[in-house]
């Protein structure tokens, strides 16, 4: 096991630096539209003293290796540099605003779970009948629909609508993440259920098609043959091998929705990571964007490295390390 740690987090620094590196030559001058110096200036009009000033500050007059390495020398230090707008610490602005991404990938991770996995064990269990054929429906209609536009559906229906339907009595907030009306917790529900409304269907589809598979294996004819219980069977022999595919699906999820929230916190208006860096790119602010995007990376490879290490919880024919591996 402590091999195969070492090897996985040693396989994680090429791709880390390969997407550090591929950052920083798109922040390089001329390959995107913006002048650095103006987006630290703002718009107003400055010498050429002061120019001079400010590209040697941040170093935009060396070449773009050298400023490359000393990125990386900072990076290892947790230093992500200066945001151009706020002329705050990168570090400190992403401090803020990942809790509040995690709170919702995580809201949305407990919908993926309970309602994706549960109807696909239905659905497996209770193959060809109405509820898999309603779950199949479900799932092939949530894949097809693009997150922004249901994001906005919900907010008019559930924000605008019912709101007008019963009086200003029964809505759901529609925007941020606190107000006096409502508690915190009710304006995660739209943007939970946006972000989590596909990977629920996958995950749906995936513990369907796994769950089958299980339940057509000599192991389980076995333990029914023994005079176990179909729910014995099912919970205790078939979902714990069915749930391996699931769990590497959800882990990956979980990075997955810290990065792809960046619609859903744009169309609530939610304050995280995903938001913070949506308003920087549209700023040229490459520090936030930089930031953003590397915290992510390193998050989900994190997450991803959990997930592989799970592997040996949730099936012991599983090891790491040695010739089994």
């Amino acid at each position: 096991m402590l091999k195969y740690l070492i090897r996985r987090v040693l396989q994680m620094i090429p791709v880390f630096l390969g997407v550090t590196m591929l950052l920083f030559i798109l922040r390089a001058p001329g390959v995107l539209p913006g002048d650095p110096v103006r987006m630290i200036t703002g718009e107003r009009a400055i010498s050429d003293t002061l120019r001079a000033q400010i590209v040697e500050e941040y170093g935009l007059d060396r070449p773009l290796p050298e400023q490359y390495v000393l990125y990386l020398g900072n990076l290892a230090k947790g230093d992500l540099g200066d945001s151009f707008q706020k002329s705050r610490p990168v570090v400190d602005i992403l401090a803020d605003k990942f809790p509040n991404t995690v709170k919702l990938a995580l809201a949305a991770i407990v919908i993926e779970v309970i309602i994706g996995i549960s109807a696909g064990i239905i659905s497996a269990v209770k193959q060809y009948s109405l509820a898999d054929v309603l779950t199949t429906l479900s799932t092939s209609i949530l894949v097809a629909i693009p997150v922004f536009w249901l994001g906005m559906m919900l907010q008019l229906f559930f924000g605008i609508l019912l709101k007008r339907w019963t009086g200003d009595t029964i809505y759901l907030p529609i925007s941020g993440m606190t107000s006096n009306r409502f508690p915190d917790w009710a304006h995660m529900i739209l943007p939970a259920i946006t972000l989590a409304s596909v990977s629920t269907a996958y995950v749906a589809r995936i513990m369907r098609s796994q769950m089958l598979e299980a339940l057509g294996q000599d192991y389980i004819r076995t333990a029914e043959a023994k005079g176990l219980s179909r729910r014995a069977v099912i919970w205790r022999h078939a979902m714990k091998n069915a749930m391996i595919p699931v769990v590497t699906f959800i882990g990956i999820d979980l990075g997955a929705m810290m990065a792809g929230a960046i619609l859903t916190e744009t169309i609530f208006n939610w304050p995280g990571v995903g938001y913070e860096i949506f308003v920087a790119i549209g700023q040229r602010d490459w520090p936030v964007v930089m930031g953003g995007v590397i915290f992510i990376v390193f998050a989900v490879m994190i997450v991803n490295l959990l997930v592989d290490l799970s592997y040996a919880v949730l099936d012991p024919r599983i090891r790491y390390g040695g010739a089994a591996e």
